[in-house]
């Protein structure tokens, strides 16, 4: 196992309801088995991840098959124990478990969504950005941009400085409405940012403007999830910082969403995802994936349904800037490269060196 530690700063500042940031972080796990082959595996998350996988989960995995992905998956859940599984664990066991799954396809000579058992060839995807911190051009030319190529769906960040600037955000809505014409699907992401009322009289506003109504309280707070998705006519989404199957279905169990989001990133790599998928699709709620388009576009299609994955921006330019052979939208869907193997990239070390910071 070899660890790397990327920050690649963002093209321009960014920010949404309730954090600003100029740079991203990417943890990146290349594996290499006992016959010279490898996989690589990443996660957007601290650096601290990259000693959590040498010093807690390498031990753990490193005599297991490269066949025994779900092996290597209980292994490492089991390994973190006495850490704590949520938060810095979780995102180390996911960088190491999409690592496991690009070798184990790499070594059978599959493209990994193959490998997977697909129900479909390509995920439907939305356009994400919309940064609060834009200028009131940049939001509506970067939407109106997804829709004219093709993207039928976009989202953008509102709950301005922690929900104070309702009116602020009312405009910026109204603003991306007009750009984008009264066809294309538009959504909202609060970040947690509001109270309940807030949310509730915001969405009020928004009854036929916007569809969809992304964390608008945080996911900590699942009753009030429950009391907002009663309460508004939108689909309220959320799940992005779920963790672990558990935390799913806790969520499906308190009815807090119309729309369950993961992460493979965050909820213990692809093999977390596809539980996650599987607790959405046995309690009928639709699915979602969360950010990291590249590593979603493979295990989406795996899912047994999905709504749509997310065509973040902050993700999709670094996954072009470091690999080769990230996949680019084709009008409204993603589709996984069927003629290259697991994952289909090559990292481009010596672009990927320049922003290398352990």
């Amino acid at each position: 196992m070899e660890t790397s530690v990327f920050r690649i700063p963002t093209d321009r500042p960014e920010a949404d309801g309730t954090f600003a940031w100029d740079s991203t972080t990417m943890v990146l796990v290349e594996l290499v088995a006992e016959d010279g082959t490898s996989g690589i595996g990443w996660s957007y998350a601290s650096g601290a991840a990259a000693a959590v996988a040498q010093d807690v989960l390498r031990p753990a995995i490193a005599e297991l098959d490269l066949a025994d992905v779900g092996g290597a998956w209980s292994a490492m859940v089991a390994a973190v124990r006495n850490i704590g599984r949520q938060g810095i664990a979780a995102t180390a066991i996911s960088a190491v478990d999409v690592a496991l799954w690009d070798l184990k396809a790499r070594a059978q000579r599959l493209p990994l969504f193959r490998l997977l058992g697909p129900y479909r060839d390509s995920v439907p995807i939305y356009g994400s950005g919309g940064f609060t911190s834009y200028t009131m051009d940049e939001l509506t030319t970067q939407l109106g941009g997804w829709v004219a190529a093709g993207i039928p769906r976009v989202k953008m960040k509102i709950g301005t400085a922690w929900g104070t600037q309702l009116e602020v955000d009312r405009e910026r809505i109204l603003a991306v409405r007009d750009a984008i014409g009264p066809g294309p699907e538009l959504f909202v992401d609060a970040n947690g940012a509001y109270t309940a009322k807030q949310a509730i009289r915001l969405a009020g506003d928004l009854d036929g403007i916007a569809s969809y109504f992304e964390e608008p309280v945080s996911s900590d707070q699942l009753d009030q999830l429950a009391l907002i998705r009663r309460e508004i006519k939108q689909d309220v989404a959320a799940g992005e910082y779920g963790w672990d199957p558990w935390y799913f279905r806790a969520m499906l169990d308190a009815g807090a969403v119309d729309i369950l989001q993961a992460d493979a990133t965050r909820c213990l790599g692809v093999t977390g995802f596809l539980m996650a998928a599987e607790i959405a699709y046995s309690a009928g709620i639709p699915f979602s994936a969360h950010c990291s388009p590249t590593i979603h576009a493979h295990a989406g299609c795996a899912a047994p349904q999905i709504a749509h994955v997310e065509y973040f921006h902050d993700h999709a330019r670094i996954e072009s800037m470091l690999f080769e052979g990230a996949p680019q939208p084709e009008g409204g869907h993603l589709s996984p490269a069927a003629d290259r193997v697991g994952l289909g990239l090559e990292l481009k070390r010596a672009d990927a060196e320049a922003y290398r910071a352990a």
